[in-house]
């Protein structure tokens, strides 16, 4: 449908053009002129609502002339994406030699040299060619970039925003072609944004490849271990490991901040006073560490669940065995620091709650008080409003007998609020 649509309005831009240019009118140019604005407006409000690959398909199907008066009137923003789309014959005919550039991706290719990791970075298809990576890493890598490099691999690499409704038990498998699927979560500990993010290992032919949709500190450690550290990785599956280790790793350090801010919050939680809105905002605090502590417990059993499978696949050397076996050691002791951080986010949510309800219970005791000492007055204070009151104060000047009275009521109150006190000491040196 796009495509008949796109053909009948090059055709008709092309018919019209052709009448104006043959008739003679007054103002030639400036009709020409608004006739072409016209078709190019049509054109680009057609383009807008087009996906790239519908883009690349029309052009795909379009006669030469028709595909480079279309390829024209597509905006410079969009045309490198389009031209992933397109067939190299149909790219060569519009744009020559120039190559789709890797733009909003972040791809790595890593080869082995003398036992350290070499990073060569990845902008064009060009520079895929003549090398022997042990790993590819790919960020935010649109659809299009992800079936060239795996065609050129020879592998299909899905997309991480697609793996996160799978069931846990499909998430770590080997394929009949002996490729094997890791999609993990990592940790992203980022101050009031924590949350975990998917991403996809997949091991082929001895080329780890990793795909994920944003950049991890997770990732950047290991490259920098593997470019500076000889021997740290041997084959693809020491990266893997690594990498594994290395989120345990940043799962520590961030257990290690949330106890540094529960142990904040912990002194401010007992201290003699709290006020409710401090209160709210130390219950914030506590929400929030649970939740990244909430986290942090998840990730590590997702890295656990993955390390037991490449574990039972039984790829892995005595050596990566070894170092495996320590990951889980590792996670172990994670377990045991998460448990007990839960107990105490409980036990200082549990406690500033009830300074909330001991602040509270001040609040009502005051009115209480206040209630207990106005009570007799308000009686008074009921009596004089009636007029028995005036009968009974007749021939005496009302300034002095209200005074006096109100005199009696202020006395009144001082006695029950004495009186009140007293009971109160007494009732406390008794509970002593």
């Amino acid at each position: 449908m796009s495509l008949e649509k796109v053909s009948e309005m090059l055709k008709k831009q092309r018919r019209v053009e052709s009448i104006i240019h043959v008739q003679s009118m007054p103002r030639h140019d400036m009709v020409e002129s608004l006739v072409q604005k016209q078709h190019v407006a049509e054109l680009l409000n057609l383009i807008e609502r087009l996906s790239s690959e519908e883009i690349g398909g029309i052009l795909d199907a379009l006669p030469v002339e028709d595909a480079r008066l279309f390829w024209k009137q597509i905006p410079d923003g969009r045309q490198n994406e389009v031209l992933w789309e397109v067939s190299d014959a149909c790219r060569e005919l519009l744009v020559g030699g120039r190559e789709p550039a890797f733009e909003d991706t972040q791809m790595n290719a890593f080869e082995l040299v003398e036992g350290r990791l070499q990073q060569i970075p990845i902008e064009s298809r060009k520079d895929l060619e003549g090398i022997s990576p042990i790993w590819i890493d790919l960020i935010n890598a649109t659809k299009a970039e992800r079936a060239y490099v795996g065609a050129h691999f020879g592998l299909e690499l899905p997309d991480p925003g697609d793996v996160t409704d799978l069931e846990v038990s499909t998430r770590f498998h080997i394929e009949e072609n002996h490729q094997i699927h890791l999609h993990s979560n990592f940790l992203l500990d980022r101050e009031g944004n924590s949350r975990s993010i998917p991403v996809i290992f997949i091991v082929h032919q001895g080329i780890l490849f990793s795909l994920r949709n944003e950049d991890l500190p997770v990732f950047r450690l290991q490259r920098r271990r593997a470019r500076t550290q000889p021997g740290y990785a041997s084959d693809c599956t020491d990266l893997l490991l690594d990498l594994y280790g290395a989120d345990v790793e940043y799962s520590a350090d961030s257990l290690e901040d949330i106890y540094a801010t529960l142990g904040k919050v912990g002194r401010q939680v007992l201290s003699e006073t709290i006020s409710d809105r401090e209160a709210a905002a130390i219950l914030g605090d506590i929400a929030e560490e649970e939740d990244l502590n909430g986290r942090i417990r998840g990730n590590i059993l997702d890295t656990q669940r993955a390390i037991n499978f490449l574990t039972r696949c039984k790829i892995l050397a005595p050596a990566q065995q070894d170092d495996a076996r320590q990951i889980l050691q590792n996670i172990e002791s994670l377990n045991s620091h998460t448990s007990f951080l839960f107990d105490k986010i409980n036990f200082l949510m549990d406690a500033t709650i009830g300074f909330i309800n001991i602040n509270q219970n001040k609040r009502i005791n005051q009115l209480t008080v206040f209630g207990v000492v106005f009570m007799p007055i308000n009686i008074l204070a009921g009596v004089g409003g009636m007029s028995e009151f005036s009968m009974m104060t007749q021939g005496i000047p009302w300034p002095m007998a209200y005074g006096f009275f109100l005199l009696g009521a202020g006395l009144i109150g001082a006695a029950t609020y004495i009186a009140l006190k007293h009971f109160e000491s007494r009732q406390v040196k008794r509970s002593i």
